[in-house]
Order: C-alpha cells, then structure tokens, then sequence
C-alpha cells in the first residue's frame, strides 16, 4: 500500500479514535510522522471537503462527506443488502451476534457485524480479520473450502498455537475436526480462540470466493443453541448461495 494512502486512512481512524478535533501538531504526535506529510494529507482533505477547521487555531475534525460517501457505497453493496435482513433475522431470534466475512487469499475479513442489545455479547469490528483460522469455526468453514493440496500445504505451514486450554493444536486432530464438521454442514468453536465464548459457522460461495456466517456469543447461553444457530446459519448460507444463481 502506498505511504500517501495508509497516511490518510490513518487520519480517519485516527479521529475515529480520539473524537476530538485535533490541531496538525496533535496528528503528527499521534501519527508519529512529520508534521509537513499531515499538513498534506489534511490540506488535501480539506480542499475535497472531508475536512474542516473548526476555528482559528481550535484543529481540524471530518465533514460528515466520508459518512454521506460510505452510506451510497454500503448501500449498494449486493451481497451486504442481500445478507443483512438474513443476519438480522439470526441475530434477533438467537440474541446473539451474526457477522459475515469473506475470504481472500488466506485471508478472512469481517463485511458485516451485526450485535445484539444484550450488554454481555461477542464484538468484532468490520474490516478487522479474522485471526488463527484453526481455532476459529469461521476460519475452519474457509478451511474446509480449500482443495485437498491446498489444505495440507496449510497444515504443513501453519503454527497452530494455542490459544486457551481447549485450542486444537495437533494436525491430525484438527484436519478430523474440519471433516467431521463438513460432512455435517457446519464448523464450531467450543472455548478455543477465546475463553468463555463459543461460535458457529457455515461457508457459502459468492461470486466464486467463499463467505462464512457465524453465530457467537458466551458459552454459557450458546451451549443451549448450538443446534438452533446452526440450522439458521445453513440455511441463510443455502439461500445466499442460491440467490447468486
């Protein structure tokens, strides 16, 4: 990526973060970089409209012009708008959060999160990747996609560490595990990215790439709904799957 474009995405999520306005001597301590690149990158965006001085001297804070931008972008984003009222659906009979994500390379990103009101719930943030596909139901649905040279260099390669007590980390058993959940048509993870929280999760195909939908929430409430959440989950990946065609 160039250093122009990762400056500039730093600056949004920079005030995403921060919440203020900021004068150009705040972004270049908080972006560690000299203050004549945040003077361009911040003069640039001013000139487009995405940001603004809040007064003399008193910094610079976004235009709502990025939010107006993302919301037409998101809005026709087919298989978003296709997915969401589905999740949403998930989302309000389980209690529990839903997100979707797709694979790209080795890699799995969060498109779309979709959190329930209850104050206790699992929370991923959307572009964020999904981290240690083996302990991870959503990671071993994009696993159990991969063609059968494809998985054992994967195996071969991987280091599979372990993250609490219950991770997975002997090959075998876990190339058993995958199979043993395709056959059945979905993948859980039972306490073993993180403690305390169990997920569920099935792969469908869009648009020739793979995409997973995945229930998590607290172990304590998700042991009851693990066959409920799992049936919901295959059958929105059905549905999306075949809406494509």
């Amino acid at each position: 990526m160039s250093k122009i474009v990762e400056r500039t995405l730093d600056v949004f999520e920079m005030f995403a973060s921060e919440k203020r306005p900021l004068s150009l001597t705040d972004m270049t301590r908080l972006l560690g970089i000299p203050i004549s690149s945040c003077h361009d990158v911040i003069h640039a965006l001013e000139a487009r409209g995405y940001v603004y001085e809040t007064g003399p001297r008193a910094g610079y804070y976004p235009t709502r012009l990025l939010y107006s931008v993302c919301e037409v972008i998101v809005a026709h984003d087919s298989l978003v708008q296709r997915a969401t009222p589905l999740l949403e659906g998930i989302r309000d009979s389980l209690g529990e959060t839903v997100t979707l994500a797709k694979a790209t390379g080795m890699q799995v990103l969060y498109l779309q999160v979709l959190e329930p009101e209850h104050p206790i719930r699992f929370s991923v943030t959307v572009g964020s990747e999904i981290r240690s596909l083996h302990a991870t139901s959503a990671g071993k649905a994009f696993l159990s996609t991969l063609a059968p040279e494809a998985f054992h260099e994967f195996l071969q390669s991987a280091e599979l560490s372990r993250l609490t007590s219950k991770t997975l980390t002997a090959k075998s058993k876990l190339a058993a595990d995958i199979n043993q959940s395709k056959s059945r048509g979905w993948f859980l993870n039972r306490e073993e990215s993180l403690a305390g929280v169990v997920t569920v999760s099935s792969p469908f195909i869009w648009n020739n790439a793979v995409h997973v939908i995945t229930v998590a929430g607290p172990a304590d409430r998700m042991e009851d709904k693990l066959e409920r959440a799992a049936a919901q989950v295959i059958e929105a990946c059905r549905i999306l799957g075949d809406r494509q065609r």
